[in-house]
């Protein structure tokens, strides 16, 4: 039984290793579209991706595409529309194809390849990360400097004096 167990867990960790190294799903993470509970919704999607495909014999590609794009829908307010959704998906489909058959040297090998891929990934968003920061950086200059336009080339009308109605004349008139 344990070896069962064990590679019940190979395969959580594959469907972990693609569903977290996919930049559509890091980005929702990352910014918030899951509310604040969007890490364990991205934990919970790779339970439910994993019983989707122990609960359905012979998924085709389309199938598997409608449930997670559903699941990026519903969970995330994502609408997957970057061609990465059918990549993702055969890659979950091929892990699946290879822990039925037993082939757990194979499902080893993805992991290690998927997870090295994921160090490599992060190291590549990193520099974005920072020029957004200068892109955002560069918006507050642009905020602070004040450019000219006519009101701020006229002084604003001085307040009224006790005992006056209240109306100004610009001197402009």
């Amino acid at each position: 039984m344990a070896a069962p167990a064990a590679s019940h867990e190979l395969l959580a960790e594959v469907v972990r290793a693609v569903l977290h190294s996919w930049p559509v799903l890091q980005i929702a993470v990352d910014n918030g579209f899951g509310g604040v509970y969007g890490q364990q919704k991205a934990d919970w999607m790779v339970d439910v991706v994993q019983q989707y495909f122990h609960d359905n014999a012979d998924l085709q590609q389309s199938e598997v595409e409608d449930f997670v794009a559903q699941l990026m829908d519903q969970e995330f307010d994502t609408v997957v529309d970057d061609g990465s959704l059918p990549q993702v998906c055969d890659s979950l489909i091929q892990a699946f194809s290879q822990w039925q058959q037993g082939a757990l040297q194979q499902l080893k090998h993805t992991l290690n390849t998927l997870t090295h891929k994921k160090g490599q990934r992060a190291k590549v968003t990193a520099p974005p990360t920072q020029s957004d920061e200068d892109s955002s950086d560069e918006t507050q200059v642009m905020e602070c400097d004040p450019a000219p336009s006519a009101s701020s080339t006229e002084p604003p009308p001085p307040p009224p004096a006790d005992g006056e109605p209240g109306w100004t004349v610009p001197a402009s008139m």
